[in-house]
């Protein structure tokens, strides 16, 4: 039987340094006909950038998906919903143009496709119509605990994974019931996770770290940033588990 032959790529790129690349993904970075990125207008999306150290700017191969919003709406509102729905829409049907004229596309992700990626939203609207790999990653978070040399569960922790973007009673509920945690999606929120995890008991373990892996990278335990502080994008809170240790 032959194999079909995989059109559409989402395609991991890891936490940040391309040493943490899979050999997968370079190899379909490398051999992919059109480079599909998310980005806000005006700038490089945040993978494409991940990609340079392999390949560099080529016109001829990118195709940029310029978010019509960002932050500008919150997330709850419906004007959110209604201005992005349209836009993976029309994202959808570009990059479907693209497979059935004969070329592959490989979609960038930072950090693991499948892992609060906005890739999710075109992979189900063309996996059943287009050949489709994901090719995994290895996660922000495990970027973020590795290089903070935080363990992040012991024996039999219970590691919890919320977005800051939760209210705030809902964070303090869910993160006094965890042994370890990770907060993503901080931004403006960091005040208010902030005292979701004092409300938890857990600010003194609670460890900052920001663009874990690149060279800007900052890691810094929560209790010494300033109280008023936004976080930008590639930024997250890790909470190191206390279990069983032999």
């Amino acid at each position: 039987m032959t194999q079909t032959a995989i059109r559409f790529f989402g395609l991991g790129l890891g936490p940040g340094h391309p040493d943490y690349m899979t050999v997968r993904a370079r190899k379909v970075l490398e051999t992919a006909d059109r480079l599909a990125h998310f980005c806000k207008r005006g700038k490089r999306g945040n993978a494409r950038t991940i990609a340079d150290a392999i390949v560099g700017a080529e016109p001829e191969r990118e195709i940029a998906l310029v978010y019509p919003v960002t932050t500008e709406i919150p997330a709850d509102h419906p004007d959110y919903a209604a201005t992005l729905k349209p836009f993976y829409e029309a994202a959808a049907a570009q990059l479907l143009a693209e497979t059935e004229a004969g070329r592959t596309v490989a979609l960038l992700c930072e950090g693991d496709p499948f892992f609060y990626g906005s890739f999710m939203h075109l992979w189900w609207r063309l996996k059943d119509k287009v050949p489709t790999e994901v090719v995994p990653a290895v996660s922000g978070m495990s970027g973020a605990w590795t290089r903070a040399g935080a363990p992040i569960t012991w024996g039999d922790d219970v590691l919890t994974v919320v977005p800051g973007t939760l209210p705030e009673t809902e964070l303090t509920r869910r993160l006094s019931g965890t042994d370890a945690a990770v907060v993503m999606k901080l931004g403006r929120n960091l005040p208010k996770v902030r005292r979701a995890l004092a409300s938890a008991g857990l600010l003194e373990r609670a460890i900052y770290v920001e663009r874990a892996t690149m060279a800007e990278e900052q890691i810094i335990p929560l209790h010494d940033l300033p109280d008023t502080m936004e976080a930008p994008y590639f930024s997250l809170i890790i909470v190191p588990g206390q279990g069983r240790r032999v």
